[in-house]
């Protein structure tokens, strides 16, 4: 009996309703037409009127320190919590532990960043690039902690045992020891943290204040006024760097060896 091809043909229709916007929208972005409807010609105009546009850049500078300082701050916290989360697991404490950190997986990010704001508001503190920044750290880090934790799974404790006896202090094993042998864990978590810090909008939207758009806010205004090729572009080198960064995240969680070991 031949089996079916009824699963293959699901998988590729729903391939093809995810995918083929974004491919449309990358050929777009060559197209020298200001309008979609037709194709004019192949070129690079967009690409070169975006670099004009200071605004964007701006935006752009915002969403890198932003990115970069929630990705350092989620990837210090994170693996500090995967790490008591393993080592301390059982108890009730870490239960709860472990729900606090798994909940901002799964609460819808309006809900995250209405009650972001709402918080910052009760605390009278000022929005802008801190809250931001504070608000992305507040949802990275359980992404890095869930990385770390599953690289977690097959640490072997009697290396820092060894280590212990043979004179190393903590600092000493945890920079020696530890920390390299957890680094492919810690950058997959700290590269997919940077990816989700730089595409969100929701939160970013909630908590952002005067001087603070991130790029997602900047397109959503784009958009809103109306410069279609111009976000064709943007959004095809977005899309470049995300691939890149969740490709490089995979590669090192897929190496379950650490160099050395």
């Amino acid at each position: 009996m031949r089996p079916s091809r009824v699963p293959a043909i699901v998988t590729w229709a729903v391939l093809v309703f995810f995918y083929l916007p974004i491919v449309v929208l990358v050929a777009q972005s060559f197209n020298s037409s200001r309008f979609g409807g037709h194709w004019e010609s192949t070129s690079l105009k967009w690409y070169i009127a975006l670099m004009q546009r200071d605004d964007i850049w701006s935006a752009l500078v915002n969403t890198l320190v932003i990115a970069a300082s929630a990705t350092l701050g989620a990837m210090i916290l994170g693996t500090s919590a995967a790490f008591a989360l393993h080592r301390y697991a059982g108890s009730r404490l870490q239960k709860v532990h472990y729900s606090v950190i798994y909940m901002p997986l799964v609460l819808p990010e309006i809900l995250m960043g209405l009650s972001m704001l709402l918080f910052f508001v009760a605390l009278k503190i000022q929005l802008g690039m801190f809250t931001i920044g504070l608000a992305h750290v507040t949802f990275c880090l359980s992404y890095v902690a869930m990385t770390v934790l599953a690289r977690l799974q097959d640490f072997d404790y009697t290396i820092i045992e060894a280590a212990q006896d043979l004179g190393a202090g903590w600092w000493t094993t945890l920079w020696r020891v530890l920390i390299p042998m957890l680094a492919p864990g810690i950058l997959a978590g700290g590269l997919l943290a940077f990816t989700l810090s730089i595409d969100d909008f929701v939160i970013s939207f909630f908590v952002a204040g005067p001087g603070s758009t991130t790029l997602p806010i900047r397109i959503y205004s784009m958009i809103k006024y109306g410069a279609p090729p111009l976000i064709n572009a943007l959004s095809t080198i977005l899309l470049v760097v995300t691939f890149a960064c969740v490709t490089i995240s995979q590669l090192l969680s897929r190496n379950k060896r650490a160099p050395g070991t």
